[in-house]
């Protein structure tokens, strides 16, 4: 069983999520298509791992490790690490920070200490002040529907570079979420189909199954409820 507890972190333009989750047993669980990227810490068996995770822009089976305990910092669309290409880490293309010791890893040649909730925001802070994480205020503009000077073309590569994704893939996955929240809180097929811009039905099951891993029905008629809006 999966005992997961989320937060937003309203300490820094930079951060969309904060969250901590336990896993008493091994289990495999659907992963939806998210936009975001996040550094994930986990101790299993006294034994930290620390993975830098980048988008997923389609839904797959992962797995979590029994007894386990996982700690992850989601950025806001936008920031990045540019010795990071976030390109080269989508869809579990992880990759995973050496030790320096039980408690610290290395980045870019210094041994940091592993953060946690309680002093995450510091972590994030020391990580600004070095260059190590930045933001792209054009994208995160453009991402508000606000103008910019730039070209559509160089907007484009902006956004490739900041997210990994283009803006029209950032969309779809937005929108698909957006649905699957709708069709959770009990809002028709065919209108949230319309709503949202979809074709036909047809079209929004096959945007559904991409990305949220799920036809509308299931997801109408699921018991359980999932949170598809970060």
């Amino acid at each position: 069983m999966l005992f997961e507890f989320d937060t937003q972190s309203p300490l820094s333009p930079y951060v969309d999520m904060i969250w901590q989750m336990e896993s008493d047993r091994a289990e495999s669980f659907l992963s939806t298509a998210v936009s975001n990227w996040e550094m994930v810490f986990s101790q299993h068996q006294g034994k930290s791992l620390i993975a830098v995770r980048g988008p997923e822009t389609e839904a797959t089976f992962a797995e979590s490790m029994a007894d386990t305990a996982y700690f992850g910092i989601s950025f806001k669309l936008g920031t990045f690490m540019p010795h990071l290409p976030l390109q080269s880490l989508l869809n579990r293309q992880d990759v995973t920070l050496p030790l320096a010791s039980n408690r610290s890893f290395w980045l870019l040649g210094a041994a940091w200490e592993m953060p946690n909730v309680q002093n995450a925001d510091v972590f994030i802070n020391r990580l600004i002040q070095k260059d190590i994480l930045v933001r792209d205020a054009d994208v995160a503009a453009a991402l508000q529907g606000e103008p910019t000077d730039l070209s559509p073309r160089a907007l484009q590569y902006r956004f490739k570079k900041a997210t990994g994704m283009s803006q029209k893939m950032i969309q779809q996955i937005d929108r698909a979420r957006q649905a699957a929240m709708r069709l959770e809180q009990g809002k028709s097929i065919l209108d949230t189909a319309y709503e949202l811009g979809y074709y036909d039905q047809a079209h929004l099951t096959h945007s559904l199954k991409r990305f949220i891993g799920e036809t509308p029905v299931q997801i109408a008629e699921a018991t359980t409820r999932k949170s598809y809006m970060d």
